[in-house]
């Protein structure tokens, strides 16, 4: 996919994004104006041009989204670095079913670039554990993951 502009998610992007994973997410600042990034992980694909995810209502990203639409999802797969661009908007401050008080954020997706420097491929994709309690997360995650689906 390297040096191509797609206008949604590609087949091999699609199924990567059926599941919780690691991705960053970059936002505009609303007070400096600046980029904002953060680390999210549930994050969902209904469609090859529709990406939700969940995250704590109360985080500066919703701020920056009501301030400024527009955000990029950066995700490391198949070897490569992918930045998926898009317009979001608050489809729920407080998701139903989950215990936690977490935003429903739904993205319109523009575009998807493979932003990989040329002549060369990641080895490794990012890995990571919960912190807490295992069988607490795994409910959790599903909890949100199923919430995601519903809306």
């Amino acid at each position: 996919m390297a040096n191509q502009v797609e206008q949604g998610l590609t087949e091999d992007l699609f199924p990567l994004l059926q599941k919780e994973r690691y991705v960053t997410i970059a936002t505009v600042d609303y007070e400096k104006k600046t980029p904002n990034v953060n680390a999210i992980s549930w994050v969902f694909a209904l469609n090859m041009k529709t990406i939700r995810f969940a995250i704590d209502n109360r985080s500066r990203i919703i701020e920056n989204i009501k301030a400024n639409n527009g955000v990029v999802l950066t995700m490391i797969a198949n070897g490569s670095t992918y930045s998926i661009a898009g317009d979001t908007k608050i489809i729920a401050e407080k998701m139903e079913g989950v215990p936690l008080k977490l935003a429903l954020i739904e993205m319109a997706v523009n575009e998807v670039r493979d932003v990989m420097f040329y002549g060369a491929k990641l080895i490794n994709e990012p890995i990571y554990d919960k912190t807490y309690d295992a069988e607490a997360a795994a409910k959790l995650d599903r909890q949100v993951m199923d919430a995601m689906k519903k809306v």
